[in-house]
């Protein structure tokens, strides 16, 4: 009898241990993505960058800021443009510092399935193993890699508005900067940085063309309206992963060597396909409707696109996000007027998709964008205050009051 009572005891504490495990508040430590960034082809770009002529015997410092924090860290990279094997020789992580230098006491060897070197097929992502890596919310990291072997020209985001290094041989360990003597203001390979902690609200893609990459907005300065609209809800209470998907020139229905694979074929790969996504911000078209008014190379493929076109590839696009449970908030598009291709074609054009935007009902929610930055002695025109220079792309200023259109509740 005593054994039995001991062995009923047992069990009891056993079942309130499990039962306690399950009812617990508490969440439990998941991996979310923190920063991440769409990746595009080799090209020229908008300035000078290393994508087409690729690495050899260098090592790459990358800094991105991650809008949710955690203790250890996971990075993917991209091969997904490349012609051959993309072979890393080593990789670290740090905390950042200022510019290419690192804490000392932050920096910590990357491995990929326990091996510091990793090799990623041609189309290929590979994601390493955990790093035992502190960051608090908008704190930046350092990545470093080093590329012994030639990679070819390298799957890059043209358009980062962040700094990254270049040294020659290799400097994964060096938490100063002075062998990086090389920058540009691309990202390449490296597509996100995932932290592990307790659990939250689901993130937030801002998902479209150069205005969500932050055309406009100050190198190093983290002021795209994707980063302010993080800066707000971290204000809220309401601190949240904010992930931008915005490529520069990108389109809705057309592929471009410059300007990246349509939205239409992107959308599931940089939205659906990250993990833990609650809504999607979708603001596009503007491109699709100015790049056949002006005959530029690089505007091309520019065929003539109708607003039907623009909104079956919306209704496409908010088909799938719904499918998979995402909220979906429409961006209606800015005034450009004074731009190069606005003309009373284009200007008609944008007008008509933004009356669907705001009046179709297919949105769970609207941002309206365009009234938020208009002037208001000429609703065609961006405010002064918020223009950049060019009559289409926000400056700092316009890209928070973007950020301030977003009724923090519908997200």
């Amino acid at each position: 009898m005593h054994v039995w009572k001991k062995m009923m005891t047992t069990a009891v504490a056993i079942t309130a241990t499990l039962t306690a495990a399950c009812t617990s508040t508490e969440a439990a430590p998941v991996s979310t993505t923190a920063w991440s960034v769409p990746m595009q082809q080799p090209s020229s770009g908008f300035e000078p960058n290393w994508s087409l002529e690729g690495f050899a015997r260098h090592t790459l410092r990358q800094v991105v800021r991650v809008t949710t924090g955690g203790d250890s860290a996971r990075i993917t990279l991209s091969n997904r443009f490349g012609r051959t094997d993309l072979r890393v020789a080593s990789a670290t992580i740090a905390r950042t510092e200022a510019g290419a230098r690192v804490h000392q006491d932050t920096l910590r060897p990357l491995r990929f399935h326990g091996s510091e070197t990793a090799t990623i097929s041609p189309g290929a992502d590979l994601t390493s193993d955990p790093a035992d890596l502190r960051l608090a919310p908008f704190e930046s990291a350092t990545v470093t890699l080093y590329l012994d072997e030639p990679t070819g020209p390298a799957t890059f985001h043209a358009q980062g508005y962040a700094t990254s290094y270049r040294a020659t041989g290799n400097h994964t360990a060096d938490t100063d900067a002075a062998a990086f003597t090389e920058t540009t203001h691309s990202w390449y390979f490296l597509s996100s940085v995932r932290m592990s902690g307790e659990a939250g609200a689901g993130a937030v893609v801002a998902f479209g063309d150069s205005i969500t990459d932050g055309f406009g907005s100050d190198n190093d300065g983290n002021n795209r309206y994707p980063d302010a609209l993080a800066d707000r809800l971290a204000a809220a209470g309401t601190a949240r992963p904010v992930l931008n998907a915005g490529i520069g020139g990108n389109t809705i229905v057309s592929d471009s060597p410059w300007y990246g694979e349509s939205a239409l074929r992107r959308f599931d790969r940089d939205v659906l396909e990250q993990p833990g996504v609650g809504t999607v911000v979708m603001l596009g078209g503007l491109n699709d409707i100015g790049f056949s008014e002006v005959d530029l190379p690089t505007y091309k493929p520019n065929p003539v696109v109708t607003v039907e076109q623009l909104i079956a590839g919306y209704r496409d696009m908010i088909d799938r996000a719904h499918r998979a449970g995402l909220r979906v908030v429409g961006g209606t598009l800015l005034p450009m007027k004074g731009a190069e291709y606005y003309t009373p074609t284009s200007a008609a054009k944008l007008r008509a998709l933004n009356e669907w935007i705001r009046t179709s009902g297919e949105f769970d929610a609207v941002a309206d964008f365009n009234t938020a930055l208009a002037d208001p002695t000429d609703p065609e025109r961006l405010n002064p205050t918020f223009d950049s220079g060019d009559h289409r792309h926000p400056n700092a200023a316009g890209y928070r009051a973007m950020a301030a259109a977003i009724d923090l509740n519908t997200l």
